[in-house]
């Protein structure tokens, strides 16, 4: 038999506020990112606007040398409204962003960075110049200026529309043919002539189906020699062997002496195997930084960059107009907005507090970084930022996520000044980050016809007294794209 009752239950949970998600979703924000939402903000909201600001209270990126940037305050004077260092913040956000939970579950706080794969043709890149037109108009022009009939035109066009970036024919001829012969009275020889007369344009080897093909076009071009002889032998049957930088195997296939190869080397390299490159439309992208630090008297000074997020203020006079409202409606929709226009202001600058805040602890525990550069960089992880300011380490992974902050040595991401730690043999540590800069400069020292292996690579930092294992100077050689030593033996000097 059911009897009623009641059981009672002692239990936490956590309730975040809508002012607290608003927060922790700004803060995990680029600066691109937190422009645009500031942006869909005012288009939406009419009770939130623009700070009345001057033009002259936007910092500006030094563009000194790093020794000019130790300058006397007498030298530096910033302007009255220049990037504010403290945030007058309502008290009920900073307390609930320091509350000691986590909210991945809720937003992803992950970065989205892409690694470009490297291709077969690596060993023989050559950076063009970029044009202002695409690849694809550039070829079309000279199509149109030819002397070829309608008929061919119309091919060239087609195959033109089936090449990427870099020039190459990504579509297979027949499959060309066939989307072409239901509309004209072509044969595939037509196609491949037209593919042929399109190889020897501007630029030469584009169209080709692959690094063999393109090549042997540019190297067609070049008067007859036996360099250019032996340097055609290689690329029709060899051209694996010099991808793997697999000299003598190739000297002894194409009986030559080094001088020879080093001659047919340097031919090689004087060719472009992405032809197209010259003429991508890719437009370089630029980062803005979100906090700069100058040396001021001797002491580091940080700022955010005031110019990358906006000052924001309640509209009065829409905000006056509320109590004149007499519509229920209309009332409830100022105040909805009136409410979410003084979270976001607030929210911006519980971010920017806090993100100045990061910048600051982080100058401070680098500053030997700021002065001498890479090797001097000190062990550090995000427990070290959080205790010291006395947040969770989620709240500085998301501040420290592509954020940038522009120093004396170049504009780096929070994260970099991150690094794990390496024991020495005087008792101190070293950061992964100073050893890889202690490798980078031995490798650029070494001799190019005998490069260090990672033995030696190893015994030499031993002998700094930095204790790392063989395979672990592998790892960071490795993670900077550093070949190995067999690779790195230069056969002709640059």
């Amino acid at each position: 038999m059911l009897k009623q009752g009641f059981d009672l239950k002692l239990g936490q949970t956590l309730s975040m506020t809508p002012q607290l998600q608003q927060a922790i979703r700004l803060l995990q924000l680029s600066s691109l990112e937190l422009q645009n939402e500031i942006q869909q903000a005012l288009e939406d909201n009419p009770l939130l606007q623009l700070a009345d600001e001057s033009d002259d209270s936007r910092p500006e990126i030094p563009s000194e040398s790093p020794a000019e940037l130790d300058v006397e305050a007498s030298d530096y004077d910033p302007p009255a409204d220049a990037p504010v260092e403290q945030s007058h913040l309502d008290t009920e956000i900073p307390d609930e962003m320091h509350m000691d939970a986590e909210w991945e579950d809720i937003y992803d706080t992950r970065s989205s960075n892409s690694d470009s794969g490297g291709d077969a043709s690596g060993f023989l890149e050559n950076q063009g110049d970029t044009a202002d037109s695409g690849l694809q108009e550039h070829l079309l022009w000279q199509i149109r200026m030819s002397n070829l009939t309608n008929i061919d035109k119309q091919i060239a066009e087609t195959l033109i529309g089936s090449l990427d970036d870099a020039g190459y024919l990504c579509d297979p001829l027949d499959e060309i043919f066939a989307s072409l012969s239901d509309e004209l009275p072509i044969d595939i020889e037509d196609v491949e002539v037209v593919l042929t007369f399109i190889q020897q344009l501007d630029p030469l080897g584009v169209g080709a189906r692959d690094l063999r093909e393109c090549l042997l076009i540019q190297l067609a071009h070049l008067p007859e020699s036996r360099i250019l002889f032996k340097a055609r032998q290689l690329v029709e049957k060899n051209l694996d062997l010099m991808e793997r930088r697999d000299y003598k195997e190739i000297s002894k296939r194409l009986k030559i002496e080094q001088g020879e190869l080093e001659e047919i080397i340097l031919l090689l390299r004087s060719l472009q195997p992405r032809p197209g490159s010259a003429y991508s439309a890719t437009k370089a992208d630029y980062i803005v930084p979100d906090a700069y630090v100058r040396k001021i008297k001797g002491e580091w000074v940080v700022s955010l960059n005031a110019q990358v997020t906006p000052s924001l203020q309640v509209n009065q006079y829409y905000a006056e107009m509320l109590g004149q409202v007499k519509s229920e409606h209309d009332a409830s929709y100022f105040k909805a907005n009136l409410q979410q226009a003084r979270w976001l202001i607030r929210s911006v600058e519980s971010r920017n507090s806090t993100m100045l805040s990061v910048a600051k602890a982080i100058v401070e525990r680098q500053s030997a970084f700021m002065q001498y550069g890479e090797q001097a960089m000190k062990p550090l992880i995000l427990r070290d930022i959080a205790e010291e300011l006395e947040m969770h380490e989620s709240t500085i992974s998301r501040v420290t996520t592509n954020k940038y902050l522009y120093t004396p040595r170049g504009i780096f991401e929070f994260k970099y000044f991150f690094s794990s730690q390496v024991d020495t043999d005087t008792g101190s540590s070293c950061s992964s980050t100073a050893i890889r800069a202690m490798l980078k400069k031995l490798i650029n020292e070494e001799n190019q016809h005998s490069p260090l292996s990672d033995n030696q690579l190893t015994n030499l930092l031993n002998e700094q007294g930095i204790n790392v294992a063989r395979r672990t100077v592998a790892k960071y050689r490795e993670a900077m794209s550093i070949p190995s030593s067999h690779d790195r033996k230069a056969l002709v000097s640059t």
